[in-house]
């Protein structure tokens, strides 16, 4: 009977913390880019919380600065939105919701709505850029931390996907690939001009 009780239990916890988790669809790298009109790599200039405009909602701004556009043809600047988000005293948290610190180095998977953007797949669709001890190589790492169930979109069910780890330039070619795009070619220095008098 205390084997039945405990597996009671148990369940009841898991089920319980899935209630909370938000469900998404897994994506991969080629399922993000196709489901994004821009994949930009971005600097976070700002975070700032505020009141929707109906007064029933806090959402969340994240201001990014673009430093290298991967697939659309986005602004300078950007702003993504996110629901959830703490003003004043009052906070509204929403699980599965992507996290950005300003000053931050990022590649993002965007999906326009109206002047703003949302990150695709939530969470799924940013990942930090890092560059390794010893400065020589540069990675985007996928951050999967949060609240979030992850289910395979062929099956429905859960899965737990590793968070991605790649080089910028796998990554980088990844999203052209998905995208149909071609890398741009190096610049070339011209060859010798000759002059007419």
């Amino acid at each position: 009977m205390v084997v039945k009780v405990r597996t009671l239990l148990l369940l009841a916890a898991l089920g319980a913390a899935l209630a909370n988790a938000t469900t998404l669809l897994a994506l991969d790298v080629p399922a993000l880019t196709k489901g994004s009109s821009v994949v930009a790599r971005a600097t976070v200039r700002s975070v700032a919380a505020r009141w929707s405009k109906d007064g029933g909602r806090i959402m969340t701004d994240v201001v990014l600065d673009v430093t290298e556009p991967w697939k659309g043809t986005p602004a300078r600047q950007v702003t993504v939105m996110q629901p959830g988000g703490v003003v004043g005293e009052v906070g509204q948290l929403v699980h599965g919701t992507a996290r950005f610190t300003v000053g931050e180095d990022v590649v993002v998977f965007l999906e326009p709505r109206g002047d703003r953007f949302l990150v695709t797949g939530m969470l799924q669709g940013k990942f930090k850029v890092e560059t390794s001890s010893d400065g020589k190589a540069v990675f985007a790492r996928q951050e999967l931390e949060g609240e979030a169930l992850l289910v395979d979109p062929a099956t429905r069910q859960a899965v737990q996907p590793p968070a991605v780890v790649l080089p910028i330039d796998t990554l980088r070619a990844q999203v052209l690939a998905a995208s149909g795009a071609k890398a741009p070619t190096e610049p070339t220095t011209p060859g010798p001009v000759k002059v007419s008098p």
